[in-house]
């Protein structure tokens, strides 16, 4: 059953990627339009790396959220050919609108709207694939492409960059799973894809030790991540000197650092995933997805953009930079969080925040508090963020709730339409945007929806 749903997925991606071609024939400007995480620029990267390739010419656009008026504007543009990735599924019934060919790549939640003839729909769950954990939205924009040009491999070489885009959604918590393990075989065979088992803290080579561990987010290390003064006192207590980088270390203390950051979380060692042949900084994929989330948190997406397609040098010392401001916003928020906590509810947790720094965040220190600890892991979190008259709302649970029945994406869309305000995602990590005076009654209804979730599964 598996393998057909992914046949029909795969099938409907081919005839995607026959319009794609006939676009490029006819010297048609592409317009793609994409997410500004890290997930949606590597979308946008695999398909304008692929366009070009086939010496075709593209247009991006780099959105935090398509909304009904983008989608409205974008339909008065004069292209032949539209391509919206890692967004798209849940503005389906205008899109279908278009009087030009429109192609969806996206992996979020769908509706019951069916698309219209011009509009090719490559969506995980339409095929009842899990878009949350099986396929991201890189990986439905690179099965869009994979069949491009001439050759019997053709654009497997993208994957890698596809990777990127999962590891950006974090779907690599437990291993690859769905279509993504096409992805890492067509990585491996065609995309110079490698992987190793190694010890998963970030900046090897770049960072001081101690540095590296507060700064490791996924797997999160309960008591460090976020905490520089902590992983400092937890090296000293080694007797490892905190100002080392990893890679300087003599390996018997690889080995001690190995057996002592396993007893914290056993996840923080296992398959690293890497292009050998890449530059040193971005060879590491889950690094290489930090740093296109650092370009699109810090609201400079076309440099993101530009390193998917190549650049590099300068390109790279910029985003690193913005890496370096990002890191030190995130340990700011786990900082607020250890000293704020949440707000209780029956059935779901809630933290509010003014901060300007903080609001581009608010939803990853949700996350990796979680998973840190610091937040009860037995319920939701919303992270909720001012927006002037607006909420901005950031959802995350865990797998095991999911499995208990709890589908953030559902709750957050039919919760914010009943307040005038619109949301959606994945049943694992969900967003919405809301008016500032129903915040209270939006989570009373939040907290009886995942009640009933939990109640009727």
């Amino acid at each position: 059953m598996t393998h057909k749903k992914q046949h029909s997925l795969l099938n409907r991606a081919n005839v995607a990627c026959d319009m794609v071609s006939k676009h490029i024939k006819e010297d048609h400007v592409i317009r793609i339009i994409s997410h500004n995480d890290a997930d949606g620029l590597s979308a946008a990267g695999v398909l304008a790396n692929a366009i070009k390739e086939e010496n075709g010419q593209f247009h991006i656009s780099i959105l935090p959220r398509l909304k009904p008026e983008n989608v409205r504007e974008l339909a008065k543009e004069e292209y032949n050919l539209f391509i919206f990735s890692d967004m798209g599924s849940a503005c389906l019934e205008l899109i279908n609108r278009f009087k030009a060919d429109v192609i969806i790549a996206d992996h979020h939640q769908t509706n019951d709207t069916g698309s219209e003839d011009h509009v090719i729909h490559v969506n995980p769950h339409i095929f009842g694939i899990d878009g949350s954990k099986d396929l991201s939205g890189a990986g439905s924009a690179y099965l869009t492409i994979r069949e491009l040009g001439e050759g019997e491999n053709n654009k497997k070489h993208l994957a890698p960059l596809a990777l990127v885009g999962a590891f950006g959604d974090m779907q690599c918590q437990e291993g690859f799973t769905g279509v993504n393990e096409l992805l890492v075989k067509e990585g491996e065979e065609f995309g110079s894809l490698e992987i190793h088992e190694d010890l998963k803290i970030v900046s090897k080579t770049q960072e001081p030790l101690y540095k590296s561990l507060a700064y490791t987010l996924n797997p999160a290390l309960p008591g460090l991540t976020g905490d520089l003064e902590e992983s400092m006192g937890f090296l000293e207590k080694m007797g490892i000197f905190h100002g080392i980088k990893f890679t300087d270390l003599e390996d018997e203390e690889k080995d001690a650092l190995k057996d002592e950051l396993i007893k914290l979380n056993p996840d923080i060692f296992g398959d690293v995933y890497s292009v050998p042949k890449e530059n040193h900084l971005l060879r590491d994929l889950e690094e290489y997805s930090y740093i296109l989330d650092s370009c699109g948190k810090n609201k400079k997406t076309g440099l993101g953009i530009s390193i998917t397609l190549g650049e590099r040098g300068d390109a790279i010392d910029a985003a690193l930079n913005l890496q370096k401001k990002y890191r030190d916003q995130l340990t700011k928020g786990m900082e607020w969080i250890k000293r704020e906590g949440s707000n209780q509810m029956d059935f779901i947790q809630y933290i509010y925040n003014e901060d300007k720094v903080l609001k581009s965040i608010m939803g990853t220190i949700s996350g990796v508090g979680t998973s840190s600890g610091l937040l009860n892991a037995d319920k939701p979190v919303l992270a909720m963020a001012r927006m002037h008259n607006d909420v901005k709302v950031s959802g995350r649970t865990t797998r095991k709730l999911v499995d208990k029945g709890v589908d953030l994406g559902k709750a957050l869309h039919d919760s914010s339409l009943s307040f005038g305000g619109q949301g959606g995602g994945h049943d694992i990590a969900a967003g919405a945007m809301i008016p500032y005076k129903e915040m209270e009654n939006f989570l009373n209804l939040v907290n009886d929806m995942v009640e009933h979730q939990l109640n009727n599964n």
